[in-house]
C-alpha cells in the first residue's frame, strides 16, 4: 500500500513473486513483489508526444518531402500531393522514376545524388519535376540518408549505397523563369544596343569588354580585335585625347557622366569626330564599367548642311510664293519676319511693317479684330481659320483667306504665330456669280414645277367633275374629292408667284374662293392683319383642312351666308368658321372615326402638338376653330 498523499504506478506481479504455501490450519500465504515503473511510463508519454510533433511537422511543413525505400515512395506529405498533383497513395504506387522528365534526365540525375551522398552525405541541386498533368516545375531537390547506427568504413567508397533516404522538394519554377526572364532581357537589350547608330563600348579596369555592332563598324574590326584592349588604340595621337585618359573608373561615380567631343581612328586609317558620353556603373559581379555612346558627328555636319540649305530653299520659296506670310511674336504681336506679298496684306512697305504691331499697321477696328484672332491662337494652339476683309485702296476691296497657326517655343506656350493669308477676291466673286446663278435657275424650276403641278391637279379636278355628272350616285363623294384637289391646286398656285413660305391671309382667301365657286355659296373672309407664315410641308395640310371645314359648313348649315375668320394671339393664329346650323345631340370631337373624308381626314391632317381644333355650338352658330402654333406657323419678320 502507497504512502498517504503519494501518487503511484499500480505495480505489475513481479516474477519472484513466491507461490502460495498452506498452512497447517488450512490458511493460504502469498508474498506479492511490487515494482516502480512510472519513470518508464513518463518515457514512453513523451515517445509518443515526440512521434506525433514529427508527424505533424512531416504533414504540414509547405516543403513537399517524400519518404524513399529504394525506388519506391514509402510516404509522402501533402505539400507534395499539392506540388505534384498526385495524392498520397498514388505517390506510393509510383516508380519515382516517373516524376522525371524522361529516363535519361532520371539516370542523370540519380547519378548525381549518388555521388554526392558519397562524398558529403546529402545533396542539394534543382531538375525539373513532372506533374501528374504531364507539365513540368523546376524544383530544388534536397536528399539526405536515412541515418542508422551501423559504424562507418574507413574508406568511403567501401561504403553501401544509400538505402532509405529523405527527400525534400521546393518549387523554385518562378524563380527559373525570372532568371529565364532576365537572360532573355540582356540579350533583347544587346540586341537593341546592336541595333542603334551610336557606338556603345564598355570598358573595364581589363579594357574593352563588349562593343556593339555600330562601334565595331565604326573602329573599322571585329569585337576579337579590341577586347582586353585599351580605348585608346582608336585615339588619335594628341596627347589630351580623352580616350587616353586612366582614370575614368577613378573619376566617375556609378551614374555618373562626363560628355566630351575628340577625333577617332579607326583600324583602316580613317579619322573622323565624334561626340561621347561616358557613364560609370557598377555589375551584379561587383565589376565596375565604363561605358562610351560615341555619335559620329560628321554626320550631323551634313545633316545640318542640308539643312541650312532646305531653310534657304524655303527661304526663297517664301519670298516667291503668291501667299502673304508673316511671323508674330506672341508676346508683343510685333512682326519679326514677313515677305513682300505679306507687304501688300498689311498696305506697307517691308521695312515699314517690320517690327511694327497690327495696331500700328490698321484701323482701330481691324486691328483689334486681328490682335483678338492671333491672341486666341496662341492660347488654344490650334491653328485658326478666318475671312479677311481689307482694302488695297477705295476702289478695289479684297478677300483674302486668313490662318493664324502657332508655333511653340516650349512646353504649353507659344513662341511665335505664323499667319498666312491668301487673295480669295476672285474665286469669292466666282463662287458669288455661281451662286446666284444656282439660285435664280432653282428658283425658275421650282415655279415652273408648282405651275405644271397646279395645271394637272385643275386637270384632274375637271375629269372629276364630269364623273360627278355622269354618275349623281357618287357625285357627292366626287365633289368632296374636287374640293380637296382644288385645294391643294390652291397651294401650289400660290407658291408659283412667291418665295419661301406662305401666307395664312392669302392662302385662307384663296381657298375660301375655291369653295365659293365650287357651291356658289357666299363666304366672307376677315385676315387683315394676320402676318403668319406657313412652312411649305404644312401648307398642303392646313390648306385641306380650310377646305374641309368651309365645305362642311356649307353642305350641314342654313343657307346663310358662312363667316371665316384669322386673327393673331400672340405667335399663333387661330382661325374660326361659323354659320347657322346645330350639332347633333351628344356630339364629341374625339369619338369621330378618321378616315380619308370629313372631321376624320381634318383630325389626320393637322399637327397634334402645334395645332388644335375645336367645334362648339355658339347660340344658332356652329364654331369650327382652328389655332396654329409654332412650329406649324411663324411670323413673318
Amino acid at each position: 500500500r502507497a504512502a498517504a498523499g503519494d501518487e503511484a504506478e499500480v505495480a505489475e506481479p513481479s516474477e519472484l513473486a513466491e507461490p502460495p504455501r498452506r498452512r497447517d490450519d488450512r490458511s493460504i500465504e502469498a508474498v506479492v513483489v511490487l515494482g516502480d515503473v512510472t519513470r518508464l511510463k513518463a518515457q514512453q508519454a513523451e515517445l509518443e508526444q515526440l512521434l506525433r510533433e514529427r508527424e505533424l511537422m512531416f504533414n504540414l511543413s509547405e516543403v513537399g518531402i517524400v519518404y524513399l525505400r529504394g525506388a519506391r515512395i514509402e510516404r509522402a506529405n501533402q505539400a507534395m500531393t499539392q506540388l505534384s498533383g498526385y495524392t498520397v497513395p498514388e505517390l506510393t504506387a509510383l516508380d519515382a522514376a516517373e516524376l522525371y522528365v524522361d529516363a535519361r534526365e532520371c539516370v542523370d540525375f540519380e547519378a548525381r545524388i549518388a555521388e554526392a551522398l558519397r562524398a558529403s552525405g546529402r545533396f542539394v541541386g534543382e531538375r525539373r519535376l513532372r506533374l501528374r498533368d504531364g507539365s513540368t516545375r523546376w524544383v530544388q531537390v534536397a536528399v539526405r540518408p536515412v541515418t542508422h547506427d551501423e559504424p562507418a568504413p574507413e574508406d568511403p567508397a567501401d561504403a553501401a549505397p544509400p538505402g532509405d533516404l529523405i527527400c525534400s522538394f521546393v518549387d523554385v519554377d518562378e524563380r527559373h523563369l525570372a532568371r529565364d526572364a532576365l537572360a532573355l532581357q540582356a540579350e533583347r537589350t544587346r540586341a537593341v544596343l546592336n541595333s542603334v547608330l551610336v557606338g556603345i563600348v564598355t570598358i573595364d579596369e581589363r579594357g574593352i569588354d563588349w562593343m556593339n555592332r555600330s562601334a565595331r563598324r565604326m573602329f573599322a574590326g571585329e569585337l576579337t580585335d579590341f577586347v582586353g584592349e585599351s580605348i585608346a588604340i582608336v585615339a588619335t595621337p594628341e596627347a589630351d585625347h580623352p580616350l587616353r585618359r586612366s582614370d575614368w573608373l577613378e573619376r566617375l561615380r556609378d551614374g555618373q557622366s562626363e560628355t566630351f567631343e575628340c577625333r577617332l581612328r579607326g583600324r583602316d586609317g580613317r579619322e573622323f569626330w565624334v561626340v561621347g558620353n561616358a557613364v560609370a556603373a557598377g555589375d551584379a559581379d561587383g565589376r565596375r564599367r565604363i561605358t562610351f555612346a560615341l555619335l559620329d558627328i560628321e554626320r550631323r555636319r551634313q545633316a545640318e548642311l542640308r539643312i541650312g540649305e532646305a531653310r534657304a530653299s524655303l527661304q526663297r520659296v517664301i519670298e516667291t510664293a503668291p501667299l502673304a506670310i508673316a511671323l508674330f511674336d506672341a508676346a508683343s504681336l510685333r512682326i519679326v519676319q514677313l515677305n513682300q506679298a505679306a507687304a501688300g496684306f498689311l498696305g506697307h512697305a517691308s521695312d515699314t511693317a517690320m517690327g511694327a504691331t497690327p495696331a500700328q499697321l490698321f484701323d482701330a477696328q481691324r486691328a483689334g479684330r486681328l490682335e483678338h484672332w492671333l491672341r486666341a491662337a496662341a492660347a488654344a494652339g490650334e491653328t485658326a481659320q478666318h475671312d479677311w476683309q481689307g482694302d488695297v485702296d477705295a476702289s478695289s476691296p479684297r478677300a483674302w483667306d486668313l490662318r493664324i497657326s502657332p508655333l511653340a517655343a516650349g512646353p504649353g506656350a507659344a513662341g511665335q504665330l505664323l499667319l498666312v493669308a491668301s487673295d480669295v477676291t476672285e474665286q469669292r466673286l466666282a463662287e458669288q456669280a455661281r451662286l446666284q446663278a444656282a439660285i435664280a435657275q432653282r428658283e425658275v424650276l421650282v415655279r415652273e414645277v408648282h405651275h405644271r403641278i397646279k395645271n394637272n391637279l385643275q386637270g384632274v379636278a375637271g375629269l372629276l367633275r364630269q364623273n360627278a355628272e355622269r354618275h349623281p350616285q357618287v357625285a357627292t363623294m366626287l365633289t368632296e374629292a374636287v374640293g380637296q384637289v382644288q385645294a391643294i391646286a390652291q397651294v401650289y398656285g400660290l407658291q408659283v408667284g412667291s418665295h419661301g413660305p406662305l401666307g395664312v391671309a392669302p392662302l385662307l382667301d384663296a381657298i375660301a374662293q375655291s369653295v365659293q365657286r365650287t357651291f356658289r355659296r357666299e363666304i366672307r373672309v376677315e385676315a387683315s392683319g394676320v402676318r403668319h407664315l406657313l412652312p411649305e410641308a404644312e401648307a398642303i395640310p392646313v390648306a385641306l383642312t380650310l377646305n374641309e371645314l368651309l365645305t362642311n359648313a356649307i353642305k350641314h348649315g342654313a343657307d346663310d351666308e358662312i363667316r371665316c375668320r384669322a386673327t393673331t394671339e400672340g405667335d399663333a393664329v387661330a382661325i374660326r368658321v361659323a354659320g347657322r346650323a346645330r350639332l347633333p345631340l351628344g356630339f364629341d370631337l374625339g369619338k369621330v372615326r378618321g378616315g380619308v373624308s370629313g372631321l376624320g381626314l381634318v383630325r389626320a391632317l393637322l399637327p397634334r402638338r402645334s395645332a388644335t381644333l375645336t367645334i362648339r355650338q355658339q347660340g344658332d352658330d356652329v364654331v369650327a376653330e382652328v389655332v396654329l402654333r409654332a412650329p406649324s406657323v411663324r411670323l413673318d419678320g
